[in-house]
């Protein structure tokens, strides 16, 4: 009978730890056998996309990076795919938030539009909370940045901790 109580009682802290947010963004790198490595960083918080956040209120987000893949050692072409990965936390404090996501490739060190494998460029896509995930076909050899021209959101609730407001991303590499 004591140890149910002692359960009852650390159980709701416990799982409260487990339920706190966790960093802002994330970075994955399918290292197949035979092929080069590809390198992932995270954008520098300084270069990140920001926003003002207000209750019942329409704004717009800054453009900023997200993340930098070194491909320039990896001869096949690579699949990258960008995830929103708070996306149920975000519908209790946004009617919308829409992202427009860019990709440019690193030229005689200026970031300039990327063009994709198929030799077209790459088109500014959307990545919004009801589709959390756009994706890339890119080809090897190069350096890429990705991040955010701009967007916009409906702030419904803003009586949240910072974390719970921010978007969180996850790339993946393939």
């Amino acid at each position: 009978m004591r140890n149910n109580k002692w359960i009852k009682r650390i159980f709701p802290f416990v799982a409260l730890s487990l339920l706190l947010p966790w960093p802002v963004a994330y970075a994955f790198d399918d290292d197949t056998t035979g092929q080069e490595t590809i390198k992932i960083e995270v954008a520098a918080e300084s270069v990140k996309p920001t926003s003002t956040v207000f209750g019942q209120a329409i704004s717009g987000i800054d453009p900023g990076e997200l993340f930098r893949i070194d491909a320039s050692s990896n001869t096949a072409d690579i699949v990258v795919t960008l995830y929103l990965t708070n996306a149920e936390e975000l519908v209790n404090h946004y009617r919308y938030m829409i992202l427009n996501v860019g990709v440019y490739v690193e030229n005689n060190g200026e970031w300039e539009q990327a063009y994709g494998s198929d030799g077209n460029p790459v088109q500014t896509t959307v990545l919004s909370m009801k589709n959390g995930q756009v994706s890339f076909a890119l080809p090897g050899y190069a350096k890429y940045m990705i991040g955010v021209d701009s967007g916009a959101f409906f702030c419904t609730n803003a009586n949240a901790d910072d974390s719970s407001l921010s978007p969180r991303f996850y790339l993946e590499v393939n």
